[in-house]
């Protein structure tokens, strides 16, 4: 979907360290959300509460999940879940356009 129709965003951004990474939040009718981001190149852990399904619009990065050892990349076109109250690192190589949705 490459646009969400009958929506509310929220005016302010959310900012991660020191504007490296940077998203709004968008409300939808049935109370679901998603926030709409970009982030630059550099290396970056969030934690979860909820479960999240992040889709990478375009760009690339290497993803590290809570409890994996290794990496893997992720680019443009895919996506990943992480479960609820755990965290994942994500080390951007090139300035990456995200989607996440709050799962319920």
């Amino acid at each position: 979907m490459s646009e969400f129709a009958g929506v509310t965003v929220v005016r302010e951004a959310n900012i991660y360290f020191n504007g490296a990474v940077a998203s709004h939040t968008v409300l939808f009718p049935d109370g679901s959300k998603k926030t709409l981001g970009i982030m630059q190149p550099g290396e970056y852990t969030f934690n979860t509460g909820a479960a999240e399904l992040m889709e990478i619009l375009t760009g690339e990065l290497d993803l590290q999940l809570a409890g994996e050892t290794g990496w893997r990349r992720i680019g443009g076109g895919q996506s990943f879940e992480i479960a609820a109250n755990s965290s994942f690192t994500m080390k951007v190589q090139t300035v990456s356009d995200y989607c996440c949705s709050f799962l319920a």
